[in-house]
């Protein structure tokens, strides 16, 4: 038995989760109800992921600052740069590509209960009070934005500590980014048990319903990953971006669809700019202030269900308030981890933009849970792919600028 599990352990994780992929449709297909129990391993690992990632976050970015050394420099800016940029772009291909190939949905219920702000000061006004909200508060709910502030703060106020207890704040964090990596090692027990769950519940005839809408969400996310992030790269480094693209889409993207946590795939980005050769000071702090911030993603679903709302309606939509949408879906997807419900909780705002009322915006989020586990897997691959991406870009930038030979590492 110990000599099994040490061989299942040594075939790479993609693998492993393919194979949970697929003894998770087989038991869907031919035992649904005599196997209703593996979807219960489904529940244990999305649970597991949520109860240590916000811990994660809180003692990762907690002793990067706090050792973080006065003078060092660190790209953080050019990074924060690049979050915005790629998340503003992914947002105007959105709404391109919804105007190239108009969707209309048929409507449906299925998000009663829920409360969409309504309007962006209500948004703003939530980003903020997350910001300052209480600590312990902040790790129950998730609120990453909170959990971000705190450990920025007690960072801050630990620089001036003696060395012990900055060795034991580090002590915590690899503790923790351990415990998430036995969680993932998981993974194909948990997929499995989500994969089967998912089909027993509501069966391949939902996604197919909406399979254009699907395809266009997922295009939209492939064009990004694919075409504009490499073309952002390329005006940084002068250098071809593909093989830092294909290499991060592999080692961070497959995981994170399957996990659907940037959170939880911290460890794996960490791990991956640590191959890379990156700066430690700088990804330290840029990976787990890209998984509460950079949401290109999310960015693309607001924009691509809003306009399928749109369309679906017949309102007719000027260059300016398509403009303004992009802009909105943008700032939005940025804040998406700090309001409850998440991307697809912000589509009656970017609605409210063409004056669609708010009980067929709720409808059209119902629509989004129904096509989620496409929808949100490719959503938190691209996001979170894209820290390692941006972070790697603006070091060899940096590199370039000083006249350093960059060289792309695949």
């Amino acid at each position: 038995m110990k000599n099994l599990f040490v061989k299942w352990n040594q075939i790479s994780l993609v693998k492993r989760i393919v194979i949970g992929i697929i003894a998770g449709l087989i038991l869907a297909l031919i035992v649904p109800t005599a196997a209703s129990w593996v979807s219960i391993f489904g529940s244990l690992f999305v649970g597991a992921l949520k109860a240590v990632a916000p811990v994660l976050v809180l003692f990762l970015v907690m002793h990067a600052i706090s050792v973080h050394k006065s003078g060092t420099k660190t790209n953080m800016k050019a990074i924060l740069g690049l979050y915005a940029i790629g998340t503003l772009l992914a947002g105007a291909v959105a709404v391109a590509v919804s105007f190239m190939f108009p969707v209309t949905l048929t409507l449906t219920t299925g998000a009663e209960g829920l409360s969409p702000p309504e309007g962006i000061v209500e948004v703003l006004e939530t980003l903020l009070f997350n910001i300052v909200a209480n600590p312990v508060n902040a790790l129950l709910n998730a609120n990453y934005l909170g959990i971000l502030m705190w450990a920025v703060v007690l960072g801050l106020a630990l620089k001036n500590a003696n060395q012990n207890t900055k060795d034991v704040l580090g002590s915590f964090s690899d503790a923790i980014t351990k415990v998430v990596q036995w969680v993932i090692n998981l993974a194909p027990l948990g997929i499995m048990g989500l994969v089967f769950d998912a089909i027993v519940t509501t069966g391949f005839s939902a996604l197919l319903v909406y399979g254009k809408l699907v395809l266009i969400l997922v295009g939209c996310m492939l064009f990004i990953a694919l075409v504009v992030n490499p073309l952002i790269v390329y005006v940084y480094i002068r250098r071809n971006p593909y093989p830092i693209v294909f290499k991060v889409l592999k080692d961070s993207g497959i995981t994170a669809f399957f996990t659907r946590s940037s959170a939880a795939n911290i460890p794996v980005n960490m791990k991956l700019c640590e191959e890379l050769g990156l700066d430690e000071d700088t990804y330290a702090v840029s990976i787990p202030l890209g998984a509460t911030i950079n949401m290109a993603g999310a960015a693309v679903t607001i924009a691509v269900l809003t306009l399928a709302t749109v369309h679906t309606l017949g309102i007719e939509v000027d260059f300016v308030t398509a403009l303004l949408l992009t802009v909105v879906a943008a700032v939005s997807a940025a804040g998406a981890s700090g309001v409850a419900g998440g991307s697809l909780l912000l589509i009656p705002l970017a609605c409210s933009l063409f004056g669609v009322p708010n009980d067929i915006a709720m409808q059209v989020v119902g629509v989004g849970f129904i096509i989620g586990v496409v929808q949100d897997s490719c959503e938190t691959a691209l996001n979170s792919s894209s820290d390692v991406l941006f972070t790697a870009t603006a070091e060899y930038a940096k590199e370039r600028k000083e006249g350093k030979v960059v060289t792309v590492k695949s």
